[in-house]
């Protein structure tokens, strides 16, 4: 776990892929409502394309209570002046990743499975991704689905906040939430709209965020 200090649960975090809004908007409406953390996840761009929406982003989250959360590279969070990194299970360690940003930046791991899940809170993850909770069309190789049980599972094992992501809409969030998650992605229904304002709202209450 990074020196940042331990981590709380944090509503809607919120993945940029391939949003109707330009990234500079969506880094507005993330401040205006105060969500916790935002990520950068724009896998077909090359680097400098992401290090450009990174800075797009930056430039509105910085010095706000929004995280910018920069996807997969090490390399490119420290460039970026991320406040935190994400690793999937086919990226660096989370040790090696540490090596590159140094002790301060915090550090989540995507996780698909309850022994990975258990290999990430041991190995210092400030908090975890745990899914698809649903099948979901957001990857191009999906990892097989988790369910509402395992997702109950590790919520109640893991000392740091467990993002449910995969599948999940306003309709079935309630399931979502009764396993005790507070920390949630909905990638498709905040992507898709010129309205993100009204949906992020939509969803802080529906959580009591």
């Amino acid at each position: 776990m990074s020196t940042a200090g331990r981590m709380a649960d944090f509503g809607p975090y919120v993945i940029i892929t391939d949003p109707v809004l330009p990234c500079r908007r969506i880094a507005e409406v993330c401040v205006e409502c105060g969500v916790g953390m935002l990520q950068l996840r724009e896998k077909r761009l090359d680097d400098r394309a992401v290090l450009a929406a990174a800075a797009e982003i930056t430039a509105v989250t910085r010095g706000t209570s929004t995280r910018f959360v920069m996807n997969d590279r090490a390399d490119l969070a420290l460039l970026s002046g991320a406040d935190v990194l994400h690793l999937g299970q086919g990226d660096i360690t989370l040790a090696d990743a540490r090596r590159v940003v140094g002790p301060d930046m915090a550090i989540g791991l995507s996780t698909h499975t309850l022994d990975q899940a258990r290999s990430a809170i041991a190995q210092g993850a400030d908090y975890i991704g745990f899914g698809p909770v649903w099948a979901t069309p957001t990857k191009d190789v999906p990892d097989e689905v988790v369910g509402l049980e395992l997702l109950k599972q590790v919520v109640c094992f893991s000392p740091v906040p467990v993002v449910a992501i995969g599948g999940i809409f306003p309709e079935n969030l309630p399931e979502v939430l009764a396993t005790g998650a507070r920390s949630f992605s909905l990638v498709r229904y905040l992507m898709s709209t010129p309205d993100l304002d009204s949906r992020i709202r939509t969803l802080q209450e529906m959580a009591r965020f």
